[in-house]
Formats: C-alpha cells, sequence, structure tokens
C-alpha cells in the first residue's frame, strides 16, 4: 500500500508556498486596480492569474494527499 502521507517538513513548506502565492495573487490584484497604463495593468492581471493558479495547484496536490 502506497503511503500519500506528506512529512511534516514538507507540508510546512507547502503551506508555507500557499501562503505566499495568496498574498502575491492579492498585491497583484491591488497593484493592477492602481494602474493607469493599460500594458502595466494587463502585466500585473497576468501575474495575477499565475500565482492564482499556482495556488490552485498547491491546493489540488496537497488535498490529493489526505
Amino acid at each position: 500500500m502506497e503511503n500519500k502521507q506528506i512529512e511534516a517538513n514538507n507540508l510546512k513548506v507547502i503551506q508555507d508556498q500557499l501562503s505566499h502565492e495568496a498574498l502575491m495573487n492579492k498585491k497583484y490584484s491591488e497593484y493592477a486596480g492602481m494602474c493607469n497604463d493599460t500594458q502595466l495593468k494587463d502585466l500585473c492581471n497576468q501575474a495575477c492569474q499565475v500565482h492564482k493558479q499556482n495556488f490552485n495547484s498547491l491546493k489540488s496536490y496537497l488535498d490529493s494527499h489526505q
């Protein structure tokens, strides 16, 4: 039987990264709202989406190991 449990130290790293991705998503969303320049606003929105995707990928990985 395969053990799908994540070791405590690896779990901490993933949890820290989830927090980081959530924070970066929030920050880039706020930055996009502050931008008047269309290109800069688009760049911030793209970064926001990347961090959201990273968060969702990490969350899915974590959920699959519970």
